[in-house]
């Protein structure tokens, strides 16, 4: 990315199932789709949406190895996705086990996310 224009951040859960990419796919709507930016084609080389460059930044608490990068990255409707796993959200009690929610455990999974959006 030669140039970052907007920096979007926002916070997903999955209360039951304990599925990292559900609630890297939350975060990302949370980041997202509270924000628009209008004049952003106008800066674009070409002015098209397709020449954006999106860093994704995920700090996941656990099951680095079960995110799955191409669902995460259909959460952004434009551009190249770059996506980036760290450490960071968190693991906290849900208070209850559902099984037909798929729940492993009482866990609930956190995971914090930057959305960088440049060209």
């Amino acid at each position: 990315m030669d140039q970052l224009v907007f920096i979007q951040t926002g916070m997903g859960a999955d209360v039951h199932g304990q599925n990292v990419t559900k609630a890297s796919i939350r975060a990302i709507k949370n980041a997202i789709h509270t924000n628009s930016m209008p004049g952003i084609r106008h800066v674009l080389p070409d002015q098209s949406l397709d020449n954006l460059k999106i860093n994704v930044k995920l700090a996941l608490p656990c099951d680095f190895e079960k995110l799955d990068h191409e669902e995460v990255k259909k959460a952004i409707p434009y551009g190249e996705v770059h996506i980036e796993v760290m450490e960071g959200g968190m693991r906290t009690t849900s208070g209850i086990v559902l099984e037909d929610k798929e729940d492993k455990n009482d866990l609930m999974y956190i995971v914090n996310a930057s959305v960088e959006v440049g060209y």
